[in-house]
Parts: C-alpha cells; sequence; structure tokens
C-alpha cells in the first residue's frame, strides 16, 4: 500500500462553506448551548448532531467570502422519560433557536447503547442460567449482538425503547462468532433501562460445531506465487482539495458527511466551454433495508433499516489500518458524537483517489495504419461501513467522459441460523449451519439541478416498429419517451427487455442539436421484494416496491422511509409523500432510486463473503455538444514489461 498523501496539513481548516460539516467543536459547542439553555441532563442521550444545512436558495447565491451562518440541528433522547426532542441551534448566537418534541417515535439505536445492552444480557441471572442448561458457562466465549425490534403490531411493546438480542458462542475468545449461532434464545432489552424484559426460551437448539475461521491468524498457508502489484503517481494526484472542495478534470463537488447517511455530495458540476455546469444539488443514501426470508420465530423479525434504525455515517470505519484505497489517497475525516454528547472523530473516514479504467475510447482506421486510444480514468470517492455481520463500501465513480457512477461492495459475514431441519429458507454452507436467504435494498435521493432549477423527467422504451410499409424487412425499432408528469405517474419499475431507463432533461436548455440537455439513470442488476404486500416490512419501507419515484423538491423530504422508522409501524416517507400526487413537470425534482440486490447464499460465501456488486450509472444524454473526452490526452509511454508468443 503506499503511502497516503498529507494533504490534510496543506488545506484551509476555518469554514470556507456552508454545506462544510460541523467541526469537532462545533459539535462541542451545540452539544454545552443544548445542555446550558434546556436543562439537558445525563438522562439525555444524543443521538444526533448535524449540520442544519441552510436552503438551497441561501447555498446557490453564496459567493467566496460572504459571511457563513452556522446552525446546528440536534435530535435528543430523553432515556428518563422516553421522549424524543429536535433542537436548532445558531453557533453564532449561541442560542437554541427551536426546541420541539417528536411524540411516538424512537431515535435510530446509537453504538453506545449496543455496547450497554450487551453488558446488561450478560449480567442478567436468569440469561446466565438459560445457558447453564445449554451447558454453556463461559461468559466471555457468548456474544449478544443487538437488533433493532421492528413492529409487529405487539400491544406489549408500544413506547418502549426496545432491542431484539441475537446471541452466538465463539470456539475461541479470538474466533469468529458468526458460525455459531445459539439459536431458540433471544433476549428481549428495554434500551431507556437498560434491563432484560424478557428472554424468548424456544428451546435447546444445538450450536453449529464448526467455527468457521477466516482471519489470517487461522490461515495455515497463503500462496506463494502472487508478485507484488505497485501503483504509483511519481507526479501526485491529479485532483485538488481545499476544505472540503475537490476538483479532478472538469469536475467540481463538495464532500459532507452524516451520521445517518454517510457521505454526502453536494453541488456536483461539471465544466463545459469554461463554465461549471450544474448537474446534482445533493446525493446521498436516503435508506437501506435488509429483509430476511425465514418465517420462523428465530428470524422473522430480522429487517434491518441500516441507514434509519442505526445510521452508516455512525458505522463508518477508520481506514487508517486498512488496504481499502491504493494509489495516491486523500482522507476527510468525519465528526461525530458519542450517545452521551461527547464528540469523536472518525479518522480517515472518507477515500478520495484515482484509479485507471482501461480504454475510454479508442478507433483504428486500417486504411490509414493509424490507432487512436485514450485510456479511462475515474476518481473515486468512497466510505466503508461494518453493520454487524456486513461490511459495505459505498462508492462515487467520476469519469472523464461525464459519465458518473455508483456502487455497492457488499462482504463480510453471512447472517446464519441452525440448521435445525432442511434449509428450505436458506443454504447448508457448514455443518448444522444455514445461511438465510435475505435481499439488500438500497435507495438514492438525487436533486438533480440540470443547467438549473426547472426539470422534467422522461421514461425511455425501446419499441419494435410494426412490420409494414414503413418497416417492410421487420428490423426497425425506435426509442419512445413518455413525459412523467406527476408523483404517481413516476412510480415506475424497471424492464430490462424494453431497455427502460429514465432521463432527467432541462426543457428551457436546448443544446446546438435543438435537443434539451440532460442525464439519463441507467439501472444495474435489480430485485423486488418477496415480502406480501401486506407485510409489516412494506408498511414500513414501502419504497422498496417502486424502483423509481419522482417528488418535487422539499427540504424536509429527506429520507425515504420517514424521518423515524425505528420501532414505526410504516406509512411514512415515499408512499405518504407521494399520496398528494403533486405535479413534478418542469420543476425543481428529486429522483429516488432504489435497487435490491438479491442473495440466494452459497457455499463458497462462507466463511467470509467475497465482494457483491450492485448500482447504477448516470451518463449524459445531450447534456455535451459531442463526446466531451477527447481533449484527453494520449497515455505517455511507459517502461512495462510485455511478452508475447513469438518469443517463445
Amino acid at each position: 500500500m503506499t503511502t497516503p498523501l498529507d494533504l490534510k496539513d496543506t488545506v484551509t481548516r476555518s469554514i470556507q462553506h456552508p454545506l462544510d460539516p460541523l467541526t469537532a467543536d462545533e459539535i462541542a459547542r451545540a452539544v454545552a448551548i443544548v445542555r446550558a439553555e434546556r436543562n439537558v441532563d445525563r438522562s439525555f442521550r444524543f443521538p444526533v448532531v448535524v449540520l442544519n444545512e441552510p436552503s438551497k436558495d441561501t447555498v446557490l447565491r453564496f459567493k467566496d467570502g460572504d459571511p457563513v451562518q452556522r446552525e446546528a440541528f440536534l435530535i435528543l433522547l430523553d432515556t428518563a422519560a422516553g421522549s424524543t426532542y429536535e433542537a436548532i441551534v445558531s453557533l453564532e448566537t449561541n442560542s437554541v433557536i427551536t426546541w420541539q418534541h417528536i411524540p411516538n417515535v424512537q431515535p435510530n439505536i446509537m453504538a453506545d447503547e449496543l455496547s450497554e445492552c450487551e453488558a446488561a444480557v450478560k449480567a442478567d441471572p436468569e440469561f446466565q442460567a438459560i445457558l447453564a442448561r445449554r451447558g454453556i458457562t463461559d461468559l466471555d466465549l457468548v456474544v449478544v449482538d443487538p437488533w433493532a425490534i421492528g413492529h409487529f403490531g405487539m400491544v406489549e411493546e408500544e413506547g418502549i425503547r426496545l432491542s431484539r438480542c441475537l446471541c452466538y458462542l465463539r470456539a475461541s475468545k479470538q474466533g469468529n462468532f458468526y458460525g455459531r449461532p445459539i439459536d431458540g434464545l433471544v433476549p428481549v432489552v428495554d434500551l431507556n433501562k437498560m434491563n432484560v424484559l424478557r428472554i424468548e426460551d424456544m428451546g435447546i437448539v444445538p450450536v453449529p460445531p464448526e467455527s468457521g475461521e477466516y482471519a489470517a491468524r487461522f490461515t495455515p498457508t497463503f500462496r506463494s506465487d502472487l508478485k507484488p502489484l505497485h501503483i504509483t503517481q511519481p507526479d501526485g494526484a491529479s485532483f485538488t482539495v481545499e476544505g472540503h472542495l475537490v476538483r479532478w478534470q472538469k469536475w467540481q463537488f463538495r464532500v459532507g458527511f452524516t451520521p445517518r447517511e454517510g457521505l454526502v455530495l453536494y453541488t456536483v458540476g461539471y465544466e463545459d466551454q469554461g463554465r461549471l455546469r450544474p448537474i446534482l444539488y445533493r446525493a446521498s443514501l436516503a435508506e437501506m433495508v435488509v429483509p430476511y426470508g425465514d418465517p420462523r420465530p428465530q428470524h422473522f423479525r430480522k429487517n434491518a433499516f441500516d441507514v434509519g434504525e442505526h445510521g452508516v455515517g455512525m458505522l463508518t470505519n477508520s481506514l487508517t489500518h486498512g488496504c481499502d484505497c491504493l494509489g495516491e489517497i486523500y482522507y476527510f475525516d468525519a465528526h461525530l458524537t458519542s450517545s452521551r454528547g461527547d464528540s469523536s472523530t472518525i479518522e480517515n473516514a472518507i477515500c478520495l483517489h484515482e484509479e485507471d479504467y482501461g480504454i475510454l475510447w479508442k478507433h483504428t482506421d486500417w486504411r490509414l495504419d493509424e490507432v487512436e486510444v485514450r485510456r479511462s480514468r475515474r476518481l473515486v470517492i468512497s466510505f466503508v461501513c461494518t453493520v454487524d455481520n456486513y461490511e459495505y463500501g459505498f462508492y462515487w465513480y467520476f469519469y472523464q467522459d461525464g459519465t458518473i457512477q455508483y456502487e455497492v461492495k457488499l462482504t463480510g459475514i453471512l447472517l446464519c441460523g441452525a440448521l435445525a431441519g432442511y434449509p428450505k429458507y436458506g443454504t447448508l454452507v457448514a455443518p448444522e449451519l444455514n445461511a438465510l436467504n435475505h435481499q439488500h435494498f438500497f435507495n438514492l435521493r438525487l436533486d438533480f439541478d440540470i443547467d438549473g432549477k426547472g426539470n422534467s423527467v422522461y421514461e425511455v422504451n425501446s419499441e419494435a416498429e410494426p412490420i409494414g410499409s414503413e418497416n417492410p424487412y421487420g428490423n426497425a425499432f425506435f426509442a419512445r419517451s413518455t413525459l412523467l408528469k406527476t408523483e404517481q405517474e413516476a412510480q415506475r419499475i424497471i424492464d430490462p427487455l424494453k431497455g427502460r431507463y429514465w432521463k432527467v432533461v432541462n426543457p428551457s436548455m436546448l443544446n446546438r442539436l435543438g435537443q434539451p440537455v440532460g442525464y439519463k439513470l441507467i439501472p444495474g442488476d435489480n430485485i423486488l421484494p418477496f415480502a406480501h404486500p401486506d407485510s409489516p416490512i412494506l408498511k414500513r419501507a414501502g419504497f422498496m416496491t417502486k424502483h423509481l419515484w419522482v417528488t418535487p423538491y422539499a427540504p424536509d423530504e429527506r429520507f425515504s422511509a420517514g424521518n423515524y422508522p425505528n420501532q414505526h409501524p410504516g406509512g411514512e416517507g415515499l408512499p405518504k409523500w407521494t399520496e398528494a400526487n403533486r405535479a413534478i413537470d418542469n420543476t425543481d425534482v428529486v429522483l429516488w432510486y432504489t435497487f435490491g440486490h438479491h442473495h440466494i447464499p452459497r457455499p463458497e460465501d462462507y466463511p467470509v463473503m467475497p465482494t457483491a456488486y450492485s448500482g447504477f450509472v448516470l451518463k449524459p444524454v445531450g447534456f455535451f455538444e459531442q463526446n466531451p473526452a477527447l481533449d484527453v490526452p494520449p497515455a505517455a509511454a511507459t517502461h512495462a514489461h510485455c511478452h508475447s508468443d513469438s518469443e517463445n
């Protein structure tokens, strides 16, 4: 691994722009202001402390050197009363601007709660006795993994902040516990009081016998024929970073981060013919749900909202000690709080680097015996989070031809249960170990501003021309564009057999050919949920039922399953907003794209899963007058070691 660039020492650390994330100092000040002004005591937790983003108009009017007004948005949980509050704090006047009680909601589960919950369960005498009846006496080998409990209409769970815990038994203190579930044993914990409410004991199920180790210390031998591969940039990286502003080639954007969404991109634009043309105002992961498909009592509640119930930003890895990125790297830190309001920093939370990506374009004119080829380089900005057993890498790629790609890389460890019969709802991956069928659904919020805020959305399907006088040989086909005028018209499903894609255009801005400038969203692999329409999970995550949603811009419509999905019965977010069937033609539109990764496990996915990939692509369609990558220079000659058959 090459040494990361030490660029952070050279950039200005002062606030330069209204969208710069809160600094560690600002977070500490916001918490202190609320504590002092609202008499917030130690019974309060702080699930969220983030920048209160200024209005879009304020940001778009901002000029370098203008004064920056800073506000913080906070969510607070009073554990003594079980009450949730939202506050906005002015960091200019050191005062609380608004304070509001939000009834009947549960904020996201915090990292501190997880560790406290595990300790409370392991200290519970009834839990210890139930373990002893299973022949388990060494608590140091037991792992208690708290999960969000969801909402299944059970009256006794209403109004209580709960966690339902999964239990595991390590074969050794340094071993992989996910391969040895203690099925049939589920403690349920009141997280506010931090005590065990009940223990669901469904009977003794044998713990799978193999530990499923994967760490290097358990690997007896490694491949010996792998030679070094070095990625070097002797003249340094081609991008520049000023605070949170990134410039690369003709791209420009701002970097943000929240504990819920993780990486946020702002004001994405491309320099074309001397002007910076806006494409996206804000882009982020709005929700992520992982529904499991086993109906048995041990497993039916496994439906994780990794954004809304936990927060992928809170679970972000520090990349200091890993080789997650290669090359000349720039890292951004992320500043957060503990649940008690103490500021903390995830060092090297976001990775920025360049990658070679093969051929950008090429043509050989054999008549002139002339070859023109350009190599593709892409800019990568990413972060990686660990959500219990799974790792997710979230990657934005920017290409020299104006293409933007979003990709999720899924790896980590399968969620397994003890076999306890034929694995109809999973796959046998080790003796007596059943890897559960599941899906991963990601919803991206894409606030488009294609050359301005007046945008329209079209669905494009390819159709065969009927055979007849205009198509006598039956070979003709064409692309039909259909304007999506309202929110309900824009609730759409992919159709790869029609080559379906969606394009966002600015009808008031035409290219030299008279076409409205735009970008198209090209789906990748995708799927729909298999849950029943009346199931609790689809009531809570209704956005999964459509791949495309379009809404008019509203600053308070940020999360596709609603602001507080934890233990919520559902109906919030996109399904609720779009009931109004608002007009979306030639207005400030937000696209919400849902893509699903369908996972029927394989034995080869265990004990640790090779990376799977899922995502989508945004490509310019009429945005440029021609291929914008014509000016990419030919690659310089290198002294690569080339070999051919003729040498043999």
